[in-house]
């Protein structure tokens, strides 16, 4: 993966690798995943809960706490405007700049990342303060973000504390706080979780709203199809830690080539169905430290259990390489349900 002169690159992740230490073993948790993100788009990192993506997201930065985390990579590469950083290298100092000032981050729990006992203000300010030493009113622009994010009277919000705001509220803080400090790409890690209906779509409109304005990158994990739909560019499906399936939006919606890929979207609601009852996909994920020895999915699908028995060995015995099998359309598979997925 390179920088081309068509996209801008702002961060690729090669070979991803992530375990954790259980006594005297290190239990494998993510396995060579590789993506990367461009200057504008939006990618989603979509899966079931405990597949990677909240760690994978968090590995980028260096922010799992290590030990008990190992994390390894053949790359992790983040193109600041002054040249590329290899993050897994970088010095602390470097490592500082790049989170929030580089990269910043939208938690699931707005309540568990901010700090209770400061105004919301305060906690805006440091950011701008740490990473655009350039603002001569802090003031003025932690009201200016309040009010982008959508808060209404911001001055004296801003002197409030985190436990005076609703939900939603919160989720906005933490937005202008993840904007406070200029970032190029913004990881947002479920960032409507346990919001209504009508205050997830307006957060989920002003991350659009802010990409589109600032040509930002965005990290959107989600198990939300429906939100991929609305705004990814391009899809990385996770299961079980291993990436399984990456392309643009409207192929992955339209020709899944993973049978994980085709399940999930066969198992989404579709309003005016005549059908009576929800797909559902067999069997649990398994869990860490008991994957498979062959393909993670095994077991679970139901392509598999077509084929005749020697290729069933196969995907029992053999994990699949990741493979592209149309342009930019990336599958780990040894039998995808199509060879022409565009």
């Amino acid at each position: 993966m390179e920088q081309t002169s068509t996209h801008t690159r702002l961060l690729e992740t090669i070979n991803l690798n992530i375990g954790f230490i259980a006594g005297e073993k290190i239990l494998p948790v993510v396995s060579s995943v590789s993506f990367h993100v461009d200057a504008g788009e939006i990618l989603a990192l979509v899966g079931e809960s405990g597949c990677g993506k909240s760690i994978s997201c968090l590995a980028l930065t260096r922010l799992l706490p290590s030990p008990p985390a190992r994390v390894e990579a053949d790359a992790i590469r983040f193109f600041a405007e002054d040249g590329p950083v290899e993050l897994q290298q970088a010095s602390s100092r470097a490592l500082q700049r790049v989170r929030g000032g580089g990269i910043g981050y939208i938690f699931q729990e707005p309540s568990a990342s901010l700090n209770p006992v400061l105004r919301i203000g305060d906690q805006i300010a440091e950011a701008i303060e740490l990473h655009r030493p350039e603002i001569e009113d802090v003031r003025a622009e932690v009201i200016a973000l309040l009010a982008r994010v959508g808060i209404p009277a911001p001055e004296s919000r801003a002197d409030a504390y985190p436990h005076e705001l609703s939900g939603g509220m919160q989720q906005r803080v933490m937005i202008a706080m993840a904007l406070a400090g200029a970032p190029r790409l913004l990881v947002a890690d479920e960032p409507t979780t346990a919001l209504d209906v009508t205050i997830q779509a307006q957060i989920l409109e002003l991350i659009d709203r802010t990409r589109k304005e600032r040509n930002m990158g965005v990290i959107l994990v989600t198990h939300n199809l429906g939100i991929v739909a609305e705004l990814a560019d391009r899809v990385a499906v996770m299961y079980a830690g291993t990436l399984v399936e990456s392309c643009v939006t409207e192929a992955l919606l339209r020709t899944p080539a993973h049978p994980y890929t085709a399940a999930l979207l066969a198992a989404v609601p579709r309003p005016g169905s005549d059908r009576t009852r929800l797909t559902t996909i067999p069997g649990t994920v398994p869990p860490p430290g008991q994957y498979p020895r062959g393909c993670r999915f095994f077991g679970r699908c139901e392509h598999c259990a077509a084929l005749p028995e020697e290729q069933q060995r196969l995907c029992r015995d053999q994990m699949p390489e990741e493979r592209e099998i149309a342009p930019s359309h990336t599958c780990r598979c040894h039998y995808p349900l199509t060879e022409n997925a565009g």
